[in-house]
Parts: structure tokens; C-alpha cells; sequence
């Protein structure tokens, strides 16, 4: 067993479930370490962990080799053994990736071959008649299913590995918000503006979501890439329809963008969804279920210039997803497609998410997660889907970069 370095402090700025699960982490390697978790709001998994799909993936989409697909197929036996493990909630109920037209199936057989290559347990291309034996009420050509495809509670997870750190002897510090970031002999220092207190850390890991950029630029100077904030909005299916779905039923995605496309998605509560679009968001922390803007958050997406290099490119699907927010009959008659007897009579209004999506200067849409390491700082400046499902991964990956005392 490694010897406790007991002097040895680490701090991580994020409590979502990626910042909890690396100060987790880092307890188990190296037991007596003291590990100071910060976080701004006063819960945990206030921000992407706590406002995402719920769906544990199995890595249809990733492209082979990159970080996504190695991460996301280690993260998901790492998240299923965890959940079995605490008695969490865990439900492969699975999925079907549905072509609806023709010019679809082409697209279709290019995620097959990266699901194949992937590793995707179980995968299996169906017809149309097999799409109605697992999903009745669902009609396409054909698709791909993916049966251990699940769905969790991962802001349950991630107060569950916060009991853990604190277990161990760390400490998960709420309404703490880091207001700078510099280094020093010591390592880095972080000043808390609550209380004015300068915590010094021998390393500090930075796993701060919608504020990467922000606080990642204030150590390395680095401004590239830069969070481009998108909204996420779901519609909730009420009554007797909600029955009509017993797993997932997702569209086959447009390769040019890292977002799946409007789904639905069956919750461990028993609800079902449908969503998330992808609009502009204004402010990087608005759930409401109409949209806000925070000034500073809009002024910083428009003084980009890869953001206006990306509207020019895609400005007609931005139109057609801004069209799907302000309208539920528009937002609804593409997954109708899918799923024809959900009407608008028969959703609701339920709850946004905001993806912290990394922009390059270029325009391009940073796909892969982004973990940059060095001189006492480790920063996980891109983390999007399928983050959550990767988590216990990521943070193996991002320990494995630190520089940590003693023996491994």
C-alpha cells in the first residue's frame, strides 16, 4: 500500500460529479492527502451534472480512438459497478438510434461501424419491424439497438462520491467561489471571496464546467479554446402518452455537430422526455424554463471571433433549433417522426440544461474532452457529453497526469 502523504494538499475547484470523482480519486491513491474541494454554489452538482439527460452511454458516437470513446467505454462499467455497488438508481432500459428517411441509412452505417469499433456491447442493426417489438410506438426504416444503453441519477452519484472525499478526511466546501488563481513558491494560490481566505495547494485541478475557459485563462493565459454556452431545453410527456416510450428512441445525428439531435429519453423516476435542443445560450447558468441573459455571458459569446466564424457555417440550423424553443408544435414535429402519437397537448415545459461546449478561434466545435497539465495546475478545459458517463474514467486520466508524492 502507498504510504500517506499527509502534508501533501490538492485542491479541485468544481463540485460536479467530474471534480468529485478526481478528489475521490485521489483518496484512494494516495490515502491521507488533504483535498480541499471548492464549490461556488451552495449544493452540489448544481450546474451540468444536475441538469443532463440522465443517460449512461454505451459510445455509438465517438470517434474510435479518441478520448471520448476510450473514456466513455471504461466510465460506463466504472459508473454501473458504482451505482450496484452504493445501491444507486441504474436502469439499462436501453436504446434505438432510428433512420426515418432513406438518405438516413448511409449515416446509419457509419455509426454502426464506429459503434462495432467502439466496443458497444450488444449492438445489433434492426428493421422496422424489430423497431416496433422493442419500442411499439416508434416507426423508422431502420436502426441501430443498443440494449445496455442506461439512464442514472448522476447528481446522486456525485453526492455520493462527496461522501466519500469527506469520509477519507477531505473537504467539500460549499458557497466558496474562487475569485483568483495564481501561483506561487508553494504551489498555486486560490482566494475564496467569501471569507477572503488564500488556500495554498501543492497542486490544484480545475474542473469548473460552464467557467473553464474563465478560470483556466487566469493560470495559463491560455484564451483558446473558449466556452461557447448552449441551452438545452426539454419538454416533459404528461399523462397516460408518457407510457409510450419504454427506453430511449434517439434520431441517427448530423456528423458535423457533437449534439445528438431531440430524443426520447425515459428518467428513473419513471417521466419521460423529450429534448434537449440546442440553442444560444445568453447566460451560462440559466435553467429556467424560459431563457435569461447575463450580460457578461452574452458580451463574452459575441467578442469571440470563433463564434461568429461558427454562426456563419451553421446559422440554418441555429434558426430551425431557435424555431423548436419559441414554438412546442415546431419543436415537436421533428420528433414526431419518431414517435407519432405525442402530440403537443400532450408535453409540458420542464427544465433546460446548459452544455459547455468548447469553441476553437477557427469556429470549429472542439469535439474531444480537453485535460491540459503543468507546472501545478491540471485543467479540464472541454468535458461535454457523454462527461458524465465517463466521470470515474476522467478523473483516472486526469490523476494519472499529476504529479503526485510518493509511490504509485
Amino acid at each position: 500500500m502507498a504510504e500517506p502523504a499527509r502534508e501533501h494538499t490538492i485542491g479541485v475547484v468544481g463540485g460536479g460529479i467530474i471534480g468529485l470523482a478526481v478528489a475521490r480519486e485521489i483518496t484512494r491513491r494516495r490515502p491521507g492527502t488533504n483535498v480541499l474541494v471548492l464549490e461556488k454554489e451552495d449544493r452540489l452538482a448544481a450546474h451540468q451534472t444536475g441538469h443532463n439527460s440522465g443517460v449512461v452511454h454505451a459510445g455509438i458516437y465517438y470517434r474510435p480512438g479518441s478520448l471520448k470513446a476510450e473514456l466513455c467505454a471504461r466510465g460506463r462499467e466504472l459508473i454501473r459497478a458504482y451505482c450496484l455497488e452504493h445501491d444507486l438508481p441504474y436502469v439499462e432500459c436501453g436504446k434505438l438510434v432510428v433512420a426515418v428517411d432513406p438518405d438516413e441509412l448511409g449515416r446509419l452505417d457509419d455509426l454502426e461501424r464506429t459503434a462495432t469499433a467502439n466496443g458497444v456491447p450488444g449492438l445489433r442493426r434492426i428493421g422496422s419491424d424489430e423497431i416496433r417489438d422493442i419500442e411499439p410506438h416508434a416507426t423508422g426504416l431502420a436502426a441501430l439497438h443498443s440494449p445496455r444503453t442506461a439512464i442514472t441519477d448522476y447528481a446522486a452519484i456525485a453526492r455520493q462520491l462527496a461522501q466519500e472525499v469527506e469520509a477519507a478526511g477531505g473537504v467539500v466546501r460549499l458557497s466558496t467561489t474562487v475569485t483568483d488563481v495564481s501561483r506561487s513558491g508553494r504551489g498555486s494560490r486560490v482566494q475564496v471571496v467569501t471569507a477572503g481566505e488564500v488556500h495554498h495547494v501543492d497542486h490544484l485541478v480545475l474542473c469548473a464546467g460552464l467557467q473553464a475557459d474563465r478560470l483556466g485563462r487566469r493560470v495559463d493565459g491560455e484564451r483558446e479554446p473558449r466556452i461557447v454556452p448552449f441551452r438545452g431545453e426539454y419538454l416533459e410527456v404528461v399523462g397516460a402518452k408518457r407510457d409510450l416510450v419504454r427506453g430511449m428512441v434517439y434520431p441517427v445525428p448530423d456528423p458535423r455537430y457533437p449534439f445528438l439531435g431531440v430524443h426520447f429519453t425515459r428518467r428513473v423516476d419513471g417521466s419521460l422526455e423529450v429534448g434537449p435542443n440546442a440553442v444560444l445560450a445568453l447566460d451560462r447558468e440559466g435553467y429556467g424554463v424560459r431563457p435569461g441573459l447575463r450580460l457578461a455571458d452574452a458580451a463574452a459569446t459575441l467578442a469571440h471571433p470563433g463564434f461568429w466564424r461558427m454562426a456563419r457555417t451553421h446559422w440554418r440550423t441555429g434558426a430551425r433549433e431557435v424555431r423548436g424553443s419559441l414554438s412546442t408544435r415546431a419543436y415537436l414535429r421533428f420528433a414526431q417522426r419518431y414517435v407519432t402519437g405525442i402530440g403537443p397537448d400532450d408535453v409540458v415545459r420542464a427544465g433546460a440544461g446548459v452544455r459547455a461546449q468548447a469553441v476553437a478561434r477557427d469556429g470549429s466545435l472542439v469535439d474531444d474532452f480537453v485535460v491540459v497539465s503543468g507546472n501545478g495546475v491540471t485543467s479540464v478545459r472541454n468535458a461535454p457529453s457523454p462527461a458524465a458517463t465517463s466521470s470515474l474514467a476522467i478523473a483516472a486520466y486526469v490523476v494519472d497526469r499529476m504529479a503526485l508524492p510518493g509511490p504509485a
